[in-house]
Parts: structure tokens; sequence; C-alpha cells
């Protein structure tokens, strides 16, 4: 895999720590600034939007720019958003800060996803993809929780401060390692925004939608989950994200192989498995020993759908796939806010710390029916495909003879 990779997923990792150490400093945060931990919960949602809104926005904007500068003027979005956030007074402009670095982080995925394929032949593509997010992966082995204990033990700005760092570094290795990425010739707005007439692509992002979804909702409220109900102490936290990250990093590796050999049959069976666990944890995160057996579980079963979703909707905008890919990101974003959000709602009603993982489980059922649905339609046309081209040649055959 070329060197170029690297430089990719050095600036994963900071924007996956950014992304994430907030669930571990939710307590924090929301005493500092006196509010409740659902509502402190918005500050994921409100960076899950962001993306949403600023993945596909950006990239629209940079369409005529070579990708390597978008890549660059992306990380340098990134360290300015997290700055602002380490300073914030008040908990609006902490949201503003996050809403900053969210706009970076969807543009950066989806133009990252583009280069990363376009670096290998087209049978590894997924595998490329795959150790792009293996930053990102990282970030929840090393960056989350290292975050989380600078944040319990020095305050939480500095966690935002040392992710700006992070930010800094992951632009120096663009700067340095990424090759010229200049803009395709024959890259156009429309064609990029043709392929959103294709069902197959809506069918790509719901899943993503969904799938992803489902482990956030149990990803978001892991604190106060492990805290309240398996009995852990708050320092104890640290140690579970990384067995969640150790999950989600090997997770991640083995999801970009099998996707490279059977995409869609891979996804249909980690969804079908991760739906079981997420139900499953709903009695587990009452226990200390079931806790440690299924986070790492989930986050593995979780991440591995990963690179699969990014590359379905890649194939499925083949020849235009930059603003499809960033909509992706934007899909597993929304995901994010909206889980964070159900899983709030559930809290708040009263149903318990362990209500979010029914959440999750139900959403990623459903995303198994829709990958299904969307399988079959594709085993459909591609019959219907083959009839039509059959008869043709029968035709044409036909043709031929009688002419003799």
């Amino acid at each position: 895999m070329p060197l170029a990779l690297l430089a990719l997923a050095i600036s994963a990792f900071g924007i996956g720590t950014t992304e994430f150490v907030i669930m571990g400093l939710l307590p924090e945060v929301a005493g500092d600034f006196s509010v409740s931990i659902p509502t402190a919960g918005l500050l994921i949602s409100g960076y899950a939007l962001g993306v949403v809104v600023g993945g596909p926005l950006l990239t629209v904007l940079g369409a005529r720019a070579p990708r390597k500068g978008m890549l660059l003027t992306l990380m340098g979005l990134f360290v300015a958003g997290n700055l602002v956030a380490a300073v914030a007074p008040a908990f609006g402009l902490l949201m503003v800060g996050r809403i900053v670095s969210a706009f970076a982080h969807g543009a950066f995925f989806g133009i990252g996803s583009v280069v990363a394929a376009g670096l290998v032949a087209p049978h590894k593509r997924a595998g490329a993809i795959a150790l792009m997010f293996t930053g990102l992966t990282a970030a929840n082995v090393l960056g989350v929780p290292m975050g989380t204990l600078l944040g319990q033990h020095l305050g939480w700005r500095s966690t935002f401060y040392a992710v700006a760092g992070l930010g800094v570094l992951g632009l120096i290795g663009i700067a340095t390692l990424v090759p010229v990425q200049p803009r395709p010739e024959d890259a156009r707005l429309g064609a990029e925004l043709a392929v959103f007439r294709t069902p197959q692509i809506w069918l790509a992002l719901t899943m993503t939608v969904l799938g992803w979804g489902g482990i956030f909702a149990m990803f978001t409220y892991i604190t106060p989950m492990m805290t309240e109900l398996a009995g852990f102490a708050l320092g104890s936290v640290t140690w579970l994200l990384f067995l969640f990250g150790v999950g989600l990093f090997v997770g991640n590796l083995l999801g970009g192989w099998f996707a490279d050999r059977a995409l869609m049959r891979s996804l249909s069976v980690i969804l079908a498995v991760l739906a079981v666990l997420l139900f499953a944890f709903t009695l587990a995160a009452h226990s200390k020993v079931g806790a440690i057996v299924t986070i790492p579980l989930i986050g593995l079963f979780g991440f591995a759908t990963v690179a699969p979703l990014q590359k379905r909707v890649m194939d499925q905008a083949a020849g235009a796939p930059t603003l499809a890919s960033a909509a992706n990101i934007a899909a597993f974003n929304l995901g994010n806010a909206l889980a964070a959000w159900l899983g709030g709602v559930v809290i708040s009603a009263g149903l318990g710390y362990d209500a979010p993982n029914w959440v999750g489980g139900l959403l990623t059922a459903v995303a198994l029916g829709v990958t299904l649905l969307s399988a079959g339609l594709e085993r459909r046309d591609g019959a219907s495909a083959g009839r039509v081209v059959a008869r043709g040649g029968a035709a044409v055959e036909g043709g031929v003879t009688a002419g003799r």
C-alpha cells in the first residue's frame, strides 16, 4: 500500500479523536456548563449534523480545486474548530467549535476515500479505504482513551488543545506524503449530482444511516451506562474505551478484507451479528464481565461495516464518486445524530441507561433489511439485463441465419 495512505490515516486519527472523545468527557462538560448529560450529548448530535451539512457543501464548493489542496484546507479548518472549542467560555461557543470541526470532517473523509481508492488497483480499493479509516480506529484505541484521561485530570479543554496539535501533524503529513491530486478533467457537478437519481445510491445511504446509527446509540451513552449500571468507577471508562477501540481496529481491517471479496454477503452477516450483540448488551451492560466481553465485539462488528458501506456507495456512483462519497460520510453522521438523539429520548423518558441498546439493535435490524432488499434488487436487475442481452444475441443470430 502507498505511503500516502499513512498521511491520510494520521489526519483520520486526529479527526476520529475529536469526534469520539467527547463521549468520555460528557460528565466534565456537563458539570462545567451546568447542563444535563442529555444536553451535553447534543454536542455529539451537533457535530454529526455539521458533518451532514458541511461535507457535501464543502465538496461541492471545492469541486474545481485540486484534491490535495482541498485536504490541506480542510485540515486547517479542523485545527481552527478545535481551538475555538478549547477556549469556549460558553456552551454555545463550544458547539460552534464542534460544528466548524465537523464541516472539515465530512469533506475530508469523502475526498480522502476517493484519493485512497485511486492510489491502488481496483481489487484493493476497499482495503485502501479501510487503511485510511485505520486512523479513525486507532483514535479509539489510543486517542480517545488518552484524550479522556487527559480531560479528566487536566480539564476537558486540554483535550481539545491536544487534538488541535494532532490536526497540525495531519496537515504536515498530507503536505509531505500525499502526491499532487489534480481535479479530473472530466469532473462536472452535473455528473456528480446525476448519480443520486439511482435508487441503489439511496438504499446504500440508508444502510449507512441505520447500520452505523445502531452502534452509536450504544456508544454515545457508554460512560453513564458503565458507571451507573455495570458499577465501574469513572476512571475505568478509559480502559473500557480502549477495549472498544481494539474491536474497532480489528473490525475495520476485517471489513475491508471481506468487502474486497464478497461485499453484500459480508455486510449482511456483519449487520445480523451486530444487531444480536446490541440487543444482548441490554443485559450485559448490567454486568462487569458481560460488559468486558461484549464491548470489544460490538466495536469489531460495528466498524466492520464502515469500509463495505463506503465502497458500496462509491461502486454505485462509479465515474462520479466524490460527492456520493462525501454524502455517505454525511450519512454516517446523520446516523450518529439520529442515534444520539433517540438514545437521549429513551433515557429522558425514564426507560433507563440500557434503553439505547434496544434503539441500536432495532436500527441495525432495519439496516439489515435494507441491505437484503438492495442485494435482491441488484440480482433481479442483473438477471433482467442478462435476459435482454440473451434475447438480443438470439435476434442477431436469427437475422444472420435468415440472411444466409
